[in-house]
């Protein structure tokens, strides 16, 4: 059970599926074990008692809204119009959030073997640190093209730093941002309103909001997840076929354990 009192999820919906098998699809939609990716993230958003789940659609988003309010229908559905970044992403659901005024977890719909246990785990950490915001982080054998989680000192988040970006040093860093996050919510709209869209891709990326937090003085916390692959996320055919297997062993490990 979430320790949260007043919580909401904000689910990441709204991507094209370029590199599956049909481009056409919404990436969300396509299946693991004959359920849509998003079913398996808004599942673990109800098993965490979120009392509001807010999933951001775009790409074919009259057929992900559709499955939803057959699948789900307590789940809210915000439309990004132009797919403009992460950060763009959320800022969509500020409107219908403001008379919310608890904790935000940010969640990634192509993300679907992330367990309730790992996400109240972030949530504990977050709360014993007193972080305004806390960051799902790993350590892989090989964090390449990923971006590195940089620590300060004291062990808090000092700033992630994307692969492109890095210094020699940090390239050596193992410890990755697997964009799952916890917000207090006041900061992480005021956080939003601070980024700008100056790269290559002009889009808002959520990414650099942790740059303004750690100038307002503002704690971040990173939680390393135990099992690495929780944090998969599914852009291609085969990392969706990997999935499968690996949710089948989830199942079996599951199922062992409840006897």
């Amino acid at each position: 059970m979430s320790f949260l009192r007043e919580s909401a999820a904000i689910i990441m919906a709204a991507g094209k599926g370029t590199r599956m098998k049909d481009p056409a699809k919404a990436k969300v939609m396509n299946e693991i074990l004959g359920k849509p990716m998003i079913h398996y993230v808004v599942d673990l958003a109800l098993k965490l008692h979120m009392q509001r789940v807010i999933v951001i659609v775009g790409h074919q988003k009259e057929t992900v809204a559709a499955y939803l309010r057959d699948s789900h229908p307590f789940v809210e559905c915000v439309v990004q119009e132009q797919q403009l970044g992460t950060g763009h992403a959320v800022m969509q659901a500020r409107g219908v959030l403001n008379d919310f005024a608890g904790h935000i977890i940010v969640l990634s719909g192509d993300v679907p073997l992330l367990t309730k246990e790992s996400i109240n785990a972030l949530i504990a950490c977050h709360l014993e640190s007193k972080a305004k915001a806390t960051i799902l982080t790993a350590d892989l054998p090989d964090p390449s093209g990923y971006g590195r989680i940089i620590r300060a000192e004291d062990g808090s988040v000092k700033r992630i730093v994307e692969q492109r970006d890095a210094a020699p040093e940090e390239i050596n860093v193992c410890e990755i941002n697997s964009g799952i996050y916890v917000f207090e919510k006041e900061n992480l709209f005021k956080g939003l309103e601070l980024i700008k869209a100056d790269n290559v891709q002009q889009e808002y990326y959520l990414t650099d909001i942790f740059e303004h937090f750690v100038e307002q003085r503002w704690k971040v916390s990173g939680f390393k997840v135990n099992h690495i692959d929780e944090i998969r996320g599914i852009n291609t055919y085969e990392q969706l076929e990997e999935a499968r297997t690996l949710m089948e062993t989830q199942r079996e490990r599951g199922a062992l354990n409840e006897r």
